[in-house]
């Protein structure tokens, strides 16, 4: 079987969750990977195949996605073409982890195609609604990575189509301690944001891992690093 995996590069959620997922794929058959946008940092110790520009988001520092830069950095000639050029038809099975390149080749084509992802869930009918609709946002969820069924991730399974968030077997299998500091991972913050928000808990100590940041640096009880 030929599987294509294609993940949405906009973070690190879905590259970690793909480390765990594409090794379950390749028992399955041969599995090529996509990536498409550069918003993430983690190495994977599989080969990518389809490293694409596609349509990411970008982080803002004041939390949720900075429009302007996503807009300034879309570029919508060659999403068509990565779209146009994919051959999702060469596969026996697509699985689209948001990821809007493959979506969108298989709607073009009439493949099938399988969404596995956190925003899977909030489309559900039984998924918890907020008291206000954001109708953008939902648009967005609804025409970004269209795919013909999907199965998402939630922290309680309402469904049979609901599973619960995928840990790695090296975090589950590490030995539990208890550290005297604060991780903080909020990457849609500035680090500036973050500390002065932080910086009236002066008897704690606290580990920032930020996008924003290629080297560690420590500014009085917050030390500061890139995510690992």
């Amino acid at each position: 079987m030929k599987i294509l995996y294609a993940i949405q590069g906009t973070g690190n959620g879905h590259i970690s969750r793909a480390l765990e997922i594409v090794p379950h794929l390749q028992e399955k058959g041969k599995v090529d990977v996509l990536v498409s946008g550069s918003q993430w940092e983690l190495q994977t110790p599989f080969p990518i195949k389809y490293n694409l520009h596609g349509f990411g988001f970008v982080f803002g520092k004041k939390g949720g996605v900075d429009i302007l830069r996503t807009y300034l950095r879309m570029d919508s000639a060659k999403l068509l073409r990565e779209i146009r050029e994919l051959p999702v038809d060469k596969y026996d099975l697509v699985i689209s982890d948001f990821e809007p390149v493959s979506a969108w080749a298989c709607q073009l084509r009439k493949v099938p195609c399988i969404g596995l992802s956190n925003q899977a869930v909030t489309l559900h009918p039984l998924a918890p609604r907020p008291e206000s609709t954001d109708h953008f946002g939902k648009l967005i969820l609804e025409k970004y990575a269209p795919v013909t069924s999907s199965y998402g991730f939630h922290f309680r399974r309402f469904d049979d189509s609901v599973y619960t968030p995928i840990i790695g077997n090296d975090l589950r299998n590490e030995e539990i301690t208890r550290k005297e500091h604060i991780t903080v991972y909020l990457p849609s913050y500035s680090d500036e944001r973050i500390i002065n928000k932080l910086w009236h808990y002066k008897d704690l100590s606290f580990r920032i891992f930020s996008k924003k940041t290629k080297t560690a640096y420590r500014e009085r009880n917050f030390w500061v690093l890139p995510p690992d």
